[in-house]
C-alpha cells in the first residue's frame, strides 16, 4: 500500500483533523497513555513443531497452563532488543512507575528490533503504515499472578506525517471473558460484525479492513474454563463505528491479515512456545452491502422478514461464512439497525456465558436453551461440532421494538437446519 496515496482519505484507521476517536485508544489521535486491554485458545494440533507447542528443552518446568516461566522483566528489558530505541530516562522511568508493568517505547526505524515483540516484519508494517516515521509502545507480554487477570499485555503503532498522527493500531493479547461478561458485547461487534471473513484453513480467526484476530493454541496457553473464551491477538486499526467502504479495503485486510499472522506467531515465541501459523492465503471477497431479500432474510432459507419490517430495512451484509461466525446487518442506507449472528467456534461461544445466564428472561426449545431482552436474545444449542450460539439484536431500536421476538423462533429454526444441527423449535416466554 502506497503511503501519500491515502492522505486525503479518510480511511478507517486515518486521523481526519477533526478529533475522531472512540475514547479507547482505537482512533488515530495523539497517543495517550497506554492502558492493559482486555484474555483461552482453539484445539490445534500438538506436538513439537505445532503451532503453539511448548519449546523444547527449557530448563526449568513449565508453569502451568503451557506457558514456560518468564525471566525477571528488569532482565528482559534490558535484554531486548526494543530497549535499543529506549532512553536511559525512560527506562528508568519505566523501572520506577509502572510498577508490575514493563513498558518499552521506540521510535522506528531508529529502533533495532521489529514492533510489538519482535513479530511484525519490516514487510507486514510497510503494507499497513507506508514508509511513514512509527512511534511503538510496547507493553511485556505476561498475566498477573495476583488478580484473576485476561490480559497478557498490548502494543500500540503510530504512524506520523511530520507531527500529525495519520494512524494507530492496537494489538492485544487477552483471553476472551465469559465469566464478568467484558466481552459479551463490544467484542463480537467488532471482530465478529459482518464486515469479517474467515482467516482460512487453519487460521482460527477473521480478518476485514479495520480489525482482525487469531486465536492462540490451546497446547500453548491451556484449555479455557467453562465460562471462558479463547486466548486471542486481536488488532484493532482505527474507529469501529467509521463503517465506510473504501478503495483501499482490498489492500488494508490484506495488511491486516499480515499483521494478524505476524503478531500471533511473535507472541507463540515470546510465550515460549513453538511452532506457527502459515501465511494466509487467498482471502474471500469483501462483504458489501446489497438489495435484501424478505424471502431468504439476511440470506438464510425458510427465514421470512416480516412485512412490517421491511419500510426500513431494506439492505444487508453478510460476513464470516466457513469462519467461527457468520453474522447479517441489515438497515437502511447501508447504517445497521438489526443484526443477526450464529457463533459455531466453541472457544468464542464462551463470551456469552454471562448473558445466558443473567441476560433476559428465559428461552425453552426442543433443544438449547437461551434467554431475551428487548432488544438482544441469545440462543446457545449443543451440535456436533460442540456449542453453538445465536443472537439477534437490534442495533438501532426506531421502529424495531419487538424485532428480537418476531424473529428469534425462526431464525434459531432455519439456522440449525442450515448449519447441519438439526431443527430446534423455540417457545418465548409469557409477556
Amino acid at each position: 500500500m502506497t503511503t501519500e496515496g491515502n492522505d486525503n482519505q479518510n480511511t478507517p484507521g486515518e486521523a481526519n483533523g477533526s478529533g475522531h476517536g472512540n475514547g479507547n485508544g482505537n482512533g488515530n489521535e495523539a497517543v495517550p497513555a497506554a492502558a492493559p486491554a482486555g484474555e483461552g485458545g482453539p484445539a490445534a494440533p500438538t506436538g513439537e513443531g505445532a503451532p503453539g507447542a511448548p519449546a523444547p528443552s527449557r530448563t526449568t518446568p513449565p508453569a502451568p497452563g503451557g506457558i514456560a516461566p518468564r525471566r525477571s522483566w528488569i532482565r528482559r528489558v534490558l535484554g531486548h532488543r526494543t530497549a535499543v530505541a529506549a532512553t536511559a530516562a525512560g527506562l528508568v522511568g519505566v523501572l520506577l512507575g509502572a510498577g508490575t508493568v514493563a513498558w518499552r517505547t521506540g521510535t522506528l526505524p531508529l529502533a533495532t528490533s521489529d514492533p510489538c515483540w519482535d513479530s511484525l516484519s519490516k514487510g507486514s508494517v510497510s503494507a499497513l503504515f507506508g514508509d511513514r516515521r512509527l512511534e511503538v509502545e510496547e507493553q511485556e507480554l505476561r498475566r498477573d499472578p495476583r488478580v484473576a487477570s485476561l490480559s497478557y499485555g498490548q502494543c500500540r503503532i503510530t504512524s506520523y506525517k511530520g507531527e500529525r498522527a495519520r494512524r494507530q493500531a492496537i494489538v492485544r493479547v487477552h483471553q476472551l471473558d465469559g465469566l464478568y461478561g467484558k466481552d459479551g458485547h463490544t467484542w463480537p461487534a467488532e471482530f465478529l460484525s459482518s464486515r469479517m471473513v474467515a482467516l482460512g484453513p487453519d487460521l482460527p480467526g477473521m480478518v476485514s479492513a479495520s480489525r482482525a484476530w487469531l486465536a492462540l493454541p490451546q497446547s500453548c496457553v491451556g484449555r479455557p474454563g467453562r465460562m471462558g473464551g479463547a486466548t486471542v491477538v486481536d488488532v484493532a486499526l482505527g474507529e469501529h463505528d467509521f463503517d465506510v467502504a473504501s478503495d483501499y479495503d482490498g489492500e488494508d485486510r490484506a495488511a491486516m491479515a499480515r499483521v494478524i499472522v505476524d503478531a500471533t506467531n511473535g507472541v507463540m515465541r515470546e510465550l515460549g512456545c513453538t511452532g506457527t501459523y502459515a501465511a494466509p492465503g487467498k482471502l474471500p471477497d469483501l462483504p458489501t452491502w446489497g438489495d435484501l431479500r424478505p424471502d431468504s432474510f439476511c440470506g438464510v432459507k425458510g427465514l421470512e422478514l416480516p412485512a412490517r419490517y421491511r419500510k426500513w430495512l431494506e439492505t444487508s451484509r453478510v460476513g464470516g461464512d466457513g469462519g467461527a461466525a457468520r453474522t447479517c446487518d441489515a438497515g437502511q442506507d447501508y447504517r445497521s439497525r438489526v443484526r443477526m449472528s450464529t457463533v459455531v467456534d466453541p472457544t468464542v461461544t464462551g463470551i456469552y456465558s454471562l448473558q445466558l445466564r443473567s441476560g433476559g428472561a428465559s428461552v425453552d426449545g426442543t433443544r438449547g436453551h437461551g434467554v431475551i431482552s428487548p432488544s438482544r436474545a441469545v440462543y446457545r444449542v449443543e451440535c456436533q461440532t460442540g456449542e453453538v450460539v445465536m443472537t439477534v439484536e437490534t442495533v438501532d431500536r426506531t421502529d424495531g421494538a419487538d424485532f428480537v421476538k418476531d424473529l428469534l423462533p425462526g431464525y434459531v429454526k432455519a439456522e440449525t437446519e442450515r448449519i447441519g444441527c438439526g431443527s430446534v423449535d423455540i417457545e418465548l416466554p409469557a409477556p
